[in-house]
């Protein structure tokens, strides 16, 4: 008698044979052992963490609606040792009945497969380590951008400044000349270099202010002596009198100095 190997004739026995038939099919093999052990299959899933309808579907042989080889075999496995029987008899019969089955070698993946290999995951390994790398770049290339941004503010910010301030200090000195030309003719003349900016103030016997402010370049006065003179920073300034240099530290105290000057 010719016999179906995909005839559920035992389906309704709860009896299993002592070890896997040459025309029995693994998953029937495999449902028959749970039965005749009283295992309910709901607690076969739970146990193994394997889904219900995956466990259905290895017990009724329908691979076509199982993953790749490669999961139906570990499944396999993982079910007969479960239910304490020989699994590479389980694994050999379904690699003589998958091809049969499915028009495909046990080596080949399904590609119809209702659960597909992930593979790599879109950020592991070198695919991550290059998305991280890329972001860095990024990063990097944002900062600098900024850091150049800023600077350059900086630069123009303080050009800006020293502009305003050169044009502050030029303004801030008032130097007044005497009133006529015969007036300067007989009056003195004097010369004062600044090193770098100071305030000064400078009036001649006649009750005139000649200078007063800060003063950062070089700076001539005439007027009629002796002149009252103050420097904030007498360090900073080089003084002559009618061409005749005059040399301030004896009168300079705590860098300050306030004096009478005549010829």
């Amino acid at each position: 008698m010719e016999v179906n190997p995909n005839s559920q004739q035992s389906a309704g026995s709860n009896a299993v044979p002592d070890a896997l038939g040459n025309i029995q099919r693994p998953g029937e093999y495999l449902r028959q052992t749970r039965v005749s052990q009283a295992r309910d299959i709901q607690a076969v899933a739970a146990d193994l963490n394997i889904p219900v309808k995956i466990l259905q579907a290895l017990e009724q042989d329908e691979y076509k609606n199982l993953p790749e080889v490669t999961f139906i075999k570990g499944y396999y496995r993982s079910y007969a040792k479960y239910l304490n029987v020989d699994a590479t008899a389980i694994i050999q019969r379904f690699d003589e009945i998958y091809e049969n089955d499915t028009g495909l070698l046990p080596n080949h993946a399904l590609n119809n497969s209702p659960i597909k290999m992930m593979g790599k995951l879109p950020g592991s390994g070198s695919g991550r380590n290059k998305k991280w790398l890329k972001r860095g770049l990024i990063a990097v290339v944002v900062i600098v951008a900024i850091w150049l941004l800023v600077e350059g503010i900086q630069k123009w910010y303080a050009k800006k400044t020293d502009q305003h301030e050169g044009r502050a200090q030029s303004s801030e000195v008032e130097v007044l000349s005497l009133n006529n030309s015969a007036s300067s003719a007989a009056g003195d003349h004097m010369v004062l270099n600044f090193k770098h900016p100071t305030s000064v103030h400078i009036v001649d016997s006649t009750g005139k202010v000649l200078a007063s402010g800060r003063q950062a370049a070089a700076l001539t006065v005439e007027g009629q002596s002796p002149f009252q003179i103050r420097l904030d920073d007498a360090n900073a300034v080089s003084l002559s009198l009618n061409n005749e240099q005059i040399p301030l530290s004896p009168y300079t105290v705590n860098g300050k100095a306030e004096f009478r000057l005549s010829r």
